[in-house]
């Protein structure tokens, strides 16, 4: 009886990690290189920039990290850069164009891609619903704010600390109106807000980096609308200390989204080793500029506590050059808005239809309309679900759902380039059973190899740290895997114990600190095994240095970020997440084109879920 119980559970986790090989290149699928460093940055900047900054810059200044915003963007912009090299070198082990669910999918097996794509759907149509809630904001401040009070009156919702106040049905409306003329397309045009943000230098005070609690009274005191003073902080720059600029950081994580359109343009570029990286790099770094900009000015045209958290720019602007320059800007910021939505609408069904097609989400997304010759379920679904959440959520939560799916997408990918660059070399192209096939002699040459030495010595933790061969073999992978799963759990515990208890562990508080520092000291022994390991000798075109602290390094930053989150964030995130696996545990993982190629997977071999982990890929 165990038996059979553990050959189910056995098959079943083999079932988590198939791989969708790829299919041969036809000639004309062939992509041919034409793409210079310019135009990855390019490219880049114009997937990552975006107008909600506008949005995001007054929130982060006025409740949490005060004139410091433009820290929180660095660190951000930072962290995100490194997860962009990971996506560089996940794209160069398959070699081909795609979206990073199916690199997922090609190199980390089917559950580890339904995860990603799963959450990448959420940025996606968070990210609809989030600009049509700033749409909605600044076109209800323009008009006097009428809107939200109809709003407030006809549909409130009565779970504040979970939903918004009232139903934004002119955010849901938006949304389908984009929707609905998804083939129509407009042309992205944000001079004006070029224009009146080189204005708004004009008006800089440097004052308002050095406000202090008498600036404060002062202003509350001369204000009848005592509305618009937020907290005050501790006043100077960084009026919420420390804490403030990491949750600030953890927010600001979702604007740089979208940088990994670079990685996945390994095949069209000239010189991929050389222009992906710096494409990534430049791309980020004039992004920082353009929000560095936002926020400096923003800042510094108005004290911090009296900027509107969801109109800024156009209130900073009102305060300084009165109505007509407010109006201006706020018109050029609406255009801005537009634009991007209508290319938010049209990012969001292409994720859907091709998870879907691959049987991981309902087969019925798949349907392409007869007359119109697009994909019509995709498009439908992914529009009621962002006009679902721009109904009910405020921008907060959308934010910080956002930032919170952005940083497990980069922890993912993280995590996967550690692991892979230790396993032994696999063809991506082969589908499981052929692989195990043709994987048959080499796993009878290595095995006396690798038992010989085991045999002869007495202390384990010895073959961890000085292992025999010099490339990789599936015994060297296995411990990679393993302690890759292990360090995860630890910095998971290490972030946690940071995140609710950083006074005690700081202080000297003898359980705490101890705790802190056990946890370090196992973290580095474990990336020392990590390290002892030999790496897979394939050229890429391009490799992610100082493996594996980089990895390691990033995966604590992004989890401890994540920690920064609040109770309500992590709840609505669960849900999101409990529906994804509902959906993948209870149809995708037998509907899925994997199931129908191999719906029984082979049971004579022994290989554990780390095992079946692919290897690097050639180029």
């Amino acid at each position: 009886m165990s038996g059979m119980l553990g050959q189910y559970v056995h098959l079943f986790g083999e079932k988590l990690v198939r791989r969708r090989p790829l299919k041969p290149r036809e000639e004309s699928e062939s992509h041919v290189a034409h793409l210079n460093t310019f135009d990855l940055v390019v490219l880049g900047v114009g997937r990552i920039l975006r107008p909600g900054v506008y949005i995001l810059a007054g929130k982060v200044a006025k409740f949490i990290a005060g004139p410091a915003t433009i820290i929180c963007f660095l660190v951000a912009s930072l962290s995100t850069m490194l997860s962009g090299l990971y996506y560089a070198e996940l794209g160069a082990q398959v070699a081909r164009s795609g979206s990073v669910y199916f690199y997922s999918y090609v190199t980390m097996g089917q559950l580890h891609a339904f995860i990603t794509g799963w959450n990448s759907i959420l940025s996606l149509v968070i990210g609809t619903a989030r600009v049509a809630k700033a749409w909605s904001y600044i076109f209800d401040r323009l008009i006097g704010s009428h809107i939200s009070q109809v709003l407030q009156e006809a549909f409130p919702l009565h779970m504040p600390s979970f939903l918004a106040t009232y139903a934004d049905v002119f955010a849901l409306g938006l949304v389908l109106l984009m929707t609905g003329v998804l083939g129509l397309g407009v042309r992205e045009s944000t001079l004006v807000t070029k224009v009146s943000t080189g204005l708004s230098l004009l008006v800089l005070n440097l004052h308002n980096w050095q406000l202090t609690e008498q600036d404060y009274t002062l202003a509350t005191a001369g204000s009848n609308d005592t509305s618009r003073l937020g907290p005050l902080g501790s006043g100077g720059f960084a009026p919420f200390g420390f804490e403030g600029i990491l949750r600030g950081a953890a927010l600001c994580f979702y604007i740089f989204f979208g940088v990994h359109i670079i990685a996945t343009k390994g095949e069209e570029a000239l010189t991929p080793h050389r222009s992906i990286p710096l494409g990534i790099v430049i791309s980020l770094f004039v992004c920082f500029l353009a929000y560095f900009g936002v926020s400096a000015a923003v800042t510094l045209m108005v004290p911090y506590y009296q900027i509107h958290p969801y109109n800024p720019l156009p209130q900073a602007i009102l305060h300084s050059w009165g109505a007509l320059a407010g109006y201006v800007v706020a018109v050029g910021t609406l255009c801005a808005l537009t634009s991007r939505l209508h290319s938010a609408v049209c990012r969001m069904p292409k994720l859907i239809y091709e998870m879907a097609e691959d049987g991981l989400l309902f087969r019925g997304l798949t349907r392409i309309h007869a007359c119109a010759h697009n994909r019509v379920k995709s498009i439908m679904a992914a529009g009621i679900l962002a006009g679902v959440m721009a109904l009910l959520f405020n921008f907060t939560d959308l934010v910080d759902l956002m930032s919170i799916g952005t940083l497990l997408s980069y922890t993912l990918v993280a995590f996967s380039v550690l692991v892979l660059r230790y396993q032994p070399h696999q063809n991506f192209s082969k589908n499981k059973r052929t692989e195990d096939k043709t994987e048959m002699g080499p796993v009878v040459e290595e095995s006396p190899l690798e038992s010989a030495p085991e045999a002869g010595t007495s202390n384990p933790l010895k073959s961890l740290c000085n292992p025999i061969s010099t490339t990789p073999t599936r015994k060297s992978g296995r411990i990679v895997c393993g302690c890759a799963f292990l360090l995860v759990l630890l910095l998971t515990i290490l972030s946690l114990l940071l995140a609710l208890w950083p006074s005690q562990v700081f202080s000297g508080d003898p359980g705490f600190t101890a705790g802190a520092v056990l946890l370090l000291l196992l973290i580095a022994g474990i990336t020392a095994i990590i390290w002892r390991q030999p790496q897979n000798p394939s050229p890429l075109p391009f490799r992610v240095p100082a493996l594996p602290v980089l990895p390691v390094l990033s995966i604590f930053v992004n989890v401890y970020l994540m920690m920064q989150m609040s109770s309500v964030t992590w709840a609505q995130f669960g849900i999101w997440n409990a529906m994804g696996l509902a959906i993948y545990f209870g149809y995708g993982i037998r509907h899925s084109l994997e199931e129908r190629r191999d719906p029984q997977p082979p049971a004579s071999t022994s290989q554990s879920l780390c095992e079946h982990t692919p290897g690097a890929e050639s180029s």
